[in-house]
């Protein structure tokens, strides 16, 4: 586990970042705060690309709560079969809607602890749609997050609650909104798990990586 870098280089890494892609967006195709919950519930050990290409269709038809429950499980079975876990996914997914019809008068709402007692939502998701719908600074820690929090010293932890807690706490204000994205982005693109690519990181210089590739 690397070293926690100093806020000098924490606050490099994040303007490099910035520098790039000021603006970086999430890769899977939502409407809507509902489908992007959808979305996100769905991608769990599945691929952005794999849920998009589920969730197509689906969202063509579908966009709320309570067309999700008139649409029904089997249908959406169907629809999400191409998904790891769509059985389970399925289930949660129906639950889900149901409460938020019953519960939340169809809306998503807007808080951790309200979006963390739906089913099928951890921590990762809500703090994904809080980020990316209501605008909130929120990490979502995957695992292109904490493999870089820890590979680089942004936030080193055991486990994925302390990588999020000591990103937060390091964080430059200015970019803690986008933070999420970026590094998701570069975990996918550049700081890849088997092999990093080194050679063309935009933040090799800072970054406290022993093993280094060229």
């Amino acid at each position: 586990m690397a070293k926690q870098l100093p806020y000098s280089d924490v606050h490099a890494i994040f303007s490099r970042f910035h520098e790039i892609d000021p603006e970086p967006k999430g890769e899977l195709d939502y409407v809507n705060a509902y489908t992007l919950l959808v979305a996100v519930a769905l991608s769990a050990q599945a691929t952005d690309v794999g849920v998009n290409k589920a969730t197509r269709g689906l969202f063509a038809r579908v966009t709320t709560p309570a067309q999700m429950l008139e649409f029904g499980e089997e249908r959406l079975l169907d629809a999400i079969k191409t998904i790891g876990l769509f059985r389970q996914k399925a289930k949660n997914v129906m639950k889900m809607s149901r409460i938020l019809v019953d519960s939340f008068g169809g809306e998503v709402p807007s808080s951790r602890a309200a979006l963390q007692s739906l089913p099928g939502v951890g921590r990762k998701t809500a703090n994904v749609v809080l980020n990316m719908w209501f605008h909130q600074p929120a990490m979502a820690v995957d695992t292109h997050v904490f493999r870089v929090g820890n590979r680089t010293g942004l936030a080193p932890g055991r486990d994925v609650e302390t990588v999020e807690r000591v990103l937060e706490d390091q964080l430059p204000a200015q970019f803690s909104l986008h933070a999420h994205h970026w590094l998701i982005l570069h975990g996918r693109y550049i700081c890849l798990a088997r092999k990093p690519r080194c050679g063309i990181c935009p933040i090799y210089e800072h970054c406290s990586y022993e093993e280094k590739t060229a």
